[in-house]
């Protein structure tokens, strides 16, 4: 058998910039599941937490979903950043901004619940142009 070479790209730190957008971590937990969109689809990353822990914005923008109605994200924040970002943070205990809040970076949207599978965590996608994509490609590294 001959062995697979896997060519790691390293992501170039423009992304972050190309979207023109502060970004950081909501909460400060480690990353559970990556995103994929292969095999088991996960169309954002999931951050292990605490049940009740503060889960921030990742960056400025304006709530546009605040509610229970998506299947599978539990009670669910949407933040528009600008006319191609938008970030989704699902499986909350608690909302605590309504729809057409402007939000700052940092600032607290919601609490960590649970996902079905009863795990603490936080479901957070970072959706472009409508489509999910890796949010560790505009996250900063972590200390």
């Amino acid at each position: 058998t001959k062995a697979k070479t896997v060519v790691v790209k390293k992501q170039p730190q423009g992304r972050s910039q190309e979207s023109n957008l502060q970004w950081r971590w909501p909460v400060a937990g480690p990353v559970v599941n990556a995103f994929s969109l292969a095999g088991k689809v996960n169309k954002g990353v999931d951050i292990r937490g605490k049940l009740g822990e503060s889960v921030c914005a990742a960056a400025d923008g304006i709530v546009v979903y605040a509610g229970g109605g998506l299947r599978g994200y539990g009670k669910l924040v949407i933040v528009k950043h600008n006319d191609k970002f938008l970030s989704a943070y699902g499986h909350n205990r608690t909302i605590l901004v309504k729809e057409g809040e402007k939000v700052k970076g940092g600032q607290i949207v919601a609490e960590i619940g649970s996902s079905s599978s009863n795990q603490e965590m936080l479901h957070f996608e970072i959706r472009r142009n409508g489509k999910p994509e890796n949010p560790m490609l505009y996250l900063p590294g972590r200390p």
